[in-house]
Parts: C-alpha cells; sequence; structure tokens
C-alpha cells in the first residue's frame, strides 16, 4: 500500500447558513451555502524556492468586511499584499497541490470553481467549531452525572474524584474536567457538492459544516474518497416477501 501523501486542490470560503433543495427524483436534500468566491491566488509555493508545493489563497477584501477598512490592516500586511498588487484578505491559508493542479491556480486571479469542483465530488470541509464557552463535565464530555436519590447533596453534576491515591500520585494527563467547550478546529470529511454556483461563487454542499454562520472555512477534496463521485441511492422496487410457506401455497384454491 503505497504512504504517498496526496495532495488537494481546495478553495477558501464562508459558510453563509443552511437550507434544502430538490433532487431531480424528488428528495429533499440538506445542504450548506458556502460563499467560495472571489478566492484570490496570492502566491505559489514551489520546490525549487519553498521546498513544497502549495498555493497561498486569500477570501474576504479586507474594504468589505463591516466597519474594517484598509486603515485597520497593519503595515507589514499592507506592505505584503502591496509588493503584489493585491488588496489585504483578512482570511489567508495555504493549501497543498499537486503539480497537475498548480496550473489551475494563476497568482493575481480568482480561483474558477468550475475547474477545481464538479457536482458529485466528495470534499472535506475545516472549519472552527462553536465556542460553547466554560462548561462541566456532564456537557463537555457526556457524563452520566451522580443519582438523584436519597443521601445525595449538592453532587449531581460533579466530576468526582481525580486522584489515584499513592501511585502514581498526580492527576494523569488529559484528565475529563470542566473546561473551555468548542472553539476547535474541526473537519467534516466525505460531504458531496450538490451543485457549484460559478456565477455567484457559491458552493452547495450536501450535509452540515463545522462553525456558525459567517465563520470562514476551507473545501478540500476528499482524502478518503479521492477522485471518487457521488451518485444518487437508486429507488429499490417493492419486491414480496419470499416466504416458502406462502410460496408452497401459490396458485391453490382458497379454502371454503
Amino acid at each position: 500500500m503505497s504512504t504517498a501523501r496526496i495532495l488537494r486542490p481546495g478553495v477558501l470560503g464562508q459558510k453563509l447558513g443552511m437550507t434544502q433543495i430538490f433532487t431531480d427524483d424528488g428528495n429533499a436534500v440538506p445542504v450548506t451555502v458556502i460563499k467560495a468566491g472571489p478566492c484570490l491566488v496570492i502566491e505559489q509555493r514551489r520546490p525549487d524556492k519553498d521546498g513544497y508545493l502549495a498555493v497561498q489563497l486569500g477570501f474576504a477584501d479586507a474594504r468589505k468586511i463591516g466597519k474594517q477598512n484598509i486603515a485597520d490592516v497593519s503595515r507589514p500586511q499592507s506592505g505584503y499584499f502591496g509588493k503584489r498588487k493585491l488588496w489585504p484578505q483578512r482570511f489567508v491559508r495555504e493549501v497543498r497541490v499537486g503539480e497537475k493542479d498548480l496550473a489551475s491556480y494563476e497568482v493575481g486571479q480568482p480561483v474558477d470553481l468550475t475547474k477545481l469542483f464538479k457536482k458529485g465530488d466528495f470534499v472535506d470541509v475545516q472549519g472552527t467549531s462553536k465556542g460553547k464557552g466554560y462548561q462541566g463535565v456532564m456537557k463537555r464530555h457526556s457524563m452520566p452525572g451522580f443519582r438523584a436519590t436519597h443521601g445525595t447533596h449538592e453532587f449531581f453534576r460533579h466530576g468526582g474524584s481525580i486522584g489515584c491515591r499513592l501511585t502514581p500520585g498526580r492527576v494523569h494527563k488529559g484528565k475529563r474536567m470542566s473546561g473551555h467547550m468548542g472553539s476547535e478546529r474541526k473537519t467534516v470529511q466525505n460531504l458531496v457538492i450538490m451543485d457549484v454556483l460559478a456565477a455567484e461563487g457559491v458552493l452547495l454542499v450536501r450535509g452540515a459544516v463545522p462553525g456558525a454562520s459567517n465563520g470562514y472555512v476551507v473545501v478540500c477534496s476528499s482524502k478518503k474518497r479521492h477522485g471518487q463521485s457521488w451518485r444518487p441511492r437508486e429507488e429499490v422496487a417493492d419486491v414480496q416477501a419470499k416466504n416458502p410457506m406462502k410460496a408452497s401455497k401459490a396458485g391453490q384454491p382458497a379454502k371454503k
């Protein structure tokens, strides 16, 4: 089995929310709407100069995000983008790509979604999950809690003992305790692109994407199903049960 790393093309985007669409056979499919354009190509990383193959992408022009304007960008960022004659981008990430996919990314130009994805492609979407704040062990780790019966006082949702007596005399690393929950980088794999709206720069992805609405995400071709295409499930015809007891009596006249 080859252990070579699969370099997958990708694009940056912003999660707008969820809706549903209807397929050709009339089924309703829940989809996440991802605004993936315009996504500018800032720079190409090549092995002879940088030691690896990748493209640096930028999304969300700093002039168009709320009250932020060009004066809010730091001077190093202004110099970096000004050298490339581009407006500063708010969301900047690098995507590892192969040699054959590097031609699809032209420096200074927006990414053409139709060259990267098509309807039915499997993708992996990476985003930042919703922040839940400081939570206890029952919500954070799904612990059952203590029994609410006679003799239990103020100890219904506690985490319980965390010690180990004399040996080893300390709390083990990774102990499940209360703490900050959420706001972590999460990746949902094997989602399906249901449609590519190139004119609007929108991707319709079947299923849920991590993070809240208006959060930034990275959409790459699937790691586990790279090169595969999704096909709708065929309708199963209604077939009568083949009961041997009933089959043996087929064709016999009914009893009076």
